[in-house]
């Protein structure tokens, strides 16, 4: 076993070294079903992300092609929004969380793949969050796999390589991972950590090494994706368990401050490591959705609660740029505005 383990930490160490796509995903498991999402989003130039609220009952495609997937939102959500063309992640009314993260070498189509309806990467989270109150109803949608992925270049021809994390209000989760065009999905309940490259198991496997080694006699410090799963993994395991939202809250920033990237952080032979440009939580249990942009002043929270998700409702925005002095709730700053343009 100690071989298998060495064998795998090789294997890491092989990928290039530290990430570029340096992304983190945490979840804490309090008291009294609190339940909070953590993520950062770490890239080598800022992402300007806007956040919008969608409400029901609004039709939306998956793509321009034709033969795209189409469909009517079942459920108002919260989008993050990047480059005001892609959802990165959001959070529904039914506290479904969706994130997703970057990881090397995913691979969407194959010849399988072809013919079956267009999806872009633009609108995919938004379709799983419109569509789905469960964890268990979005893998039952990625198992049919009756869509093909696609979608644009951005930040100068960079490849949208991601896999994703599911979380719903009662602790289930997933891990689902595009490799070489087939879809691989883990499931499991109060999946706490996801990370970057490589997949999914071997990560898992690189972290049980580190757990034999024990926490408190040594964590791995770099800002590679196994040292932050690793890192992550071993602080959620080990702060204090709560039942109030606000303490909550700040225990699960405290952990993902610790496995995030410093801002403006480089490396001389690495000119693509990527530092923290914001974090995000989701409190399932509440209906909460933080927002921590790194050059903000604080952070700040829209309450899902108090949101209009009804049939014609309109779309609301938070241009994000305009308010970097703002904490607390932030609802009555959104504005009336029309859907953001997918980058199709």
């Amino acid at each position: 076993m100690k071989y298998f383990f060495i064998t795998v930490l090789a294997a890491v160490m092989s990928l290039g070294g530290i990430s570029s796509y340096a992304c983190s995903r945490i979840l804490y498991v309090g008291d009294g079903d609190l339940r909070i999402v953590g993520r950062s989003l770490d890239w080598k130039t800022p992402i300007p992300t806007n956040l919008y609220v969608y409400p029901r009952g609004i039709h939306k495609m998956g793509n321009v092609t034709p033969g795209a997937v189409e469909w009517t939102s079942k459920y108002g959500a919260v989008y993050a929004v990047g480059y005001d063309g892609g959802v990165t992640e959001g959070m529904n009314e039914k506290g479904l969380v969706i994130n997703g993260l970057f990881c090397k070498g995913s691979v969407y189509v194959n010849e399988s793949t072809q013919g079956r309806p267009p999806m872009s990467l633009a609108v995919f989270v938004a379709w799983l969050l419109d569509m789905n109150a469960t964890t268990d109803e979005v893998v039952a949608v990625l198992r049919e796999h009756d869509f093909t992925i696609s979608g644009a270049t951005f930040d100068g021809g960079t490849v949208s390589a991601l896999h994703w994390g599911v979380t719903d209000a009662s602790g289930k989760c997933a891990v689902f991972e595009f490799d070489a065009g087939n879809l691989n999905i883990y499931e499991g309940q109060d999946m706490l950590v996801m990370t970057n490259d490589p997949q999914y198991p071997a990560m898992t496997a690189i972290n049980d090494y580190w757990k034999a080694v024990g926490g408190r006699n040594m964590l791995p410090g770099t800002v590679r994706s196994s040292d932050r799963f690793a890192r992550g993994y071993f602080f959620d395991t080990h702060v204090k368990k709560t039942a109030d939202a606000d303490l909550g809250f700040v225990i699960t920033r405290s952990i993902l401050n610790n496995v995030s990237v410093p801002y403006e952080y480089i490396v001389e032979d690495e000119p693509n490591v990527s530092s923290t440009q914001w974090r995000s939580f989701a409190n399932i249990r509440d209906l909460r959705y933080y927002f921590d942009i790194i050059t903000n002043y604080g952070t700040y929270y829209i309450d899902l609660k108090k949101c209009d998700f009804r049939k014609g409702a309109p779309v609301r925005k938070l241009d994000t740029a305009k308010y970097n002095d703002k904490v607390g709730e932030i609802n009555k700053f959104m504005e009336i505005s029309a859907p953001f343009a997918p980058m199709f």
